[in-house]
């Protein structure tokens, strides 16, 4: 990343440097945003390999940590991982997933994508290490989720961690304010991408099939598809 998208201690690489140096990795891209967007419409995007990301800076008052994702968030946790085929795949079968999904599928998706994409672990030989974006880019809940000693993060307390089963990540609570209590491990990201496909398979029910098309960014929708003139929520 410092040497393709600039990144360095004096500079805030711009969104469209990243994007066009993603998209040559594995096709994903940035798109800005101004704020927090619904569930279905953020997993939405990354059906069409496209990450809403947001431009803001936290206040230099508090520079270890944000209520709200902002670009240290972005840049640092979620940009890196978007270079990698795994996580890529990873994140876009859970948007595909989310296309056309029930309300209530969508909730059980985005705890997926939380316990994943943003506070994931991954075993390494012996080790456990974090992907998600949430532990990037925080250094003390990193070193409370992976280091074996105590104290880590500030605290003496260990979190649970356990098997990364889509099924159960999605419905697990989870608060957004405090680190986590449980993390899911994966035993690798190709292997959490094929969970999460048969999670997506056999318990998120949709009433049509996508198959994504990366010439033109686009779906191909398998029947014909009548929209409802019923206003959707959100």
């Amino acid at each position: 990343m410092e040497m393709n998208c600039g990144y360095s201690e004096n500079n805030i690489p711009q969104l469209e440097d990243i994007s066009r140096y993603l998209q040559s990795c594995t096709g994903f891209r940035l798109r800005p945003v101004c704020g927090l967007l619904s569930a279905r419409d953020f997993l939405n995007a990354l059906a069409f390999r496209t990450f809403f990301s947001t431009q803001y800076i936290r206040h230099h008052s508090k520079p270890l940590y944000t209520p709200e994702p902002d670009v240290c968030h972005e840049l640092l946790g979620h940009v890196p991982m978007f270079a990698d085929q795994d996580f890529a795949d990873f994140s876009h079968e859970i948007g595909l997933a989310s296309l056309g999904a029930s309300d209530a599928d969508i909730k059980r998706l985005a705890s997926c994508y939380w316990f994943s994409v943003e506070f994931g672990l991954c075993k390494e030989g012996d080790e456990v290490k974090a992907y998600g974006a949430g532990l990037l880019s925080s250094f003390g809940e990193l070193e409370y989720a992976c280091a074996k000693h105590r104290p880590a993060g500030g605290t003496f307390e260990r979190p649970e961690i356990l098997p990364w089963i889509p099924s159960i990540a999605a419905d697990t609570e989870y608060p957004i304010t405090t680190f986590q209590p449980k993390y899911f491990c994966a035993e690798s990201l190709k292997g959490a991408t094929e969970r999460m496909r048969h999670f997506c398979d056999t318990e998120i029910k949709r009433p049509f099939y996508v198959t994504y098309q990366p010439l033109t960014n686009s779906v191909l929708v398998d029947r014909n598809v009548k929209l409802s003139n019923e206003q959707t929520t959100h």
